[in-house]
């Protein structure tokens, strides 16, 4: 899959993207000039189905769009993202997907890595925040995405799902 980024990214937004690539294995490129459609074009000369474009709002990634190769959109969510300087220590042959928002299963499915609730080491864990939890920190968040390691252990990587777009 190939990852990529609005036309002028800021450091952050490039570091996220940098960490996603290096924790799913995927391919990231700068966008410099190209358009969305040359993108696609870049990502199928690759062999991708997919294609990831991340956006932004005042240099945060704001907003992460998957995309099939012929332009349609597949999953669009509104976030705000942890990034880690730490080497992310994950083994990208053996992730696996453990989704416990039926919303956000779509997820693997686009990511090509398959689903289980048993998994301990290795996998993105897809939580829903729970809908009776009113505290301020909970409020404006539908699921967070963590990524954990070849020990177990949270990567330090995190997106925060605020809104589902399609």
């Amino acid at each position: 899959m190939l990852i990529s980024t609005s036309r002028k990214p800021s450091q952050k937004t490039r570091s996220f993207c940098k960490n996603l690539s290096h924790a799913l294995d995927f391919t990231y490129i700068n966008r410099g000039k190209m358009n969305i459609k040359d993108l696609f074009v870049k990502s199928s000369q690759l062999n991708y189905d997919f294609t990831i474009l991340v956006y932004e709002i005042k240099g945060n990634p704001s907003k992460i769009t998957f995309f099939s190769n012929d332009g349609n959109e597949k999953l669009a969510i509104l976030v705000s993202v942890h990034i880690t300087k730490d080497k992310l220590n994950i083994n990208t042959n053996e992730i696996k997907v453990k989704c416990d928002y039926s919303k956000l299963a779509i997820f693997g499915n686009i990511l090509g890595f398959e689903n289980s609730y048993f998994v301990k080491k290795n996998y993105i864990s897809i939580q829903k925040i729970d809908d009776h939890d009113n505290s301020k920190s909970k409020m404006d968040k539908l699921a967070i995405i963590d990524f954990y390691n070849k020990f177990g252990d949270k990567t330090g990587l995190q997106i925060i799902v605020k809104k589902i777009l399609s």
